[in-house]
């Protein structure tokens, strides 16, 4: 670490907090001109990719899902804070299970899953749009399992 003042590049610790937000603070004391500062530092994130069915990739967005879901529960007795639950898991299972590249499909299907245990017309709704459902044998096939009592 260069002191920001003399350029010196030895430096010491003087005192190091943490913070929920995964940043250390810490000050500093040149070795040199005495003078302290503060740094903070902070975790490179290496942004995961999303690798969609044409094989291009792009970032992961998790704004992109969440318009997904409010879509799917528009007009359903799902609050926002649910939505948020959804993503948030949805989210975190993506950056335990994967390091660069996630395919979309497995985004949706996690979703999807998700969506099966909040709200069944939810469910429905994202699935249609995500298998791309041609005609009304799809949205059939997709009810049978639920409408027999068993997750889909």
């Amino acid at each position: 670490m260069l002191c920001p003042f003399c350029r010196h590049d030895e430096t010491k610790v003087v005192e190091t907090r943490t913070s929920d937000d995964f940043v250390i603070r810490r000050r500093r004391e040149c070795l040199k001109c005495m003078r302290r500062y503060t740094t903070y530092e902070t975790i490179e994130e290496s942004p995961i990719k999303v690798v969609k069915k044409d094989g291009t990739r792009v970032p992961f967005d998790r704004e992109k899902i969440r318009k997904g879901l409010e879509k799917a529960c528009y007009k359903r007795p799902i609050n926002a804070e649910r939505i948020e639950l959804v993503l948030a898991a949805v989210e975190a299972d993506v950056y335990q299970n994967f390091d660069r590249e996630v395919p979309s499909r497995y985004i949706g299907e996690q979703v999807c899953d998700r969506l099966a245990d909040v709200d069944h017309v939810a469910y429905v709704r994202f699935a249609s749009v995500y298998r791309e459902f041609k005609d009304a044998n799809d949205f059939v096939e997709e009810l049978e399992p639920i409408l027999r009592g068993r997750r889909p």
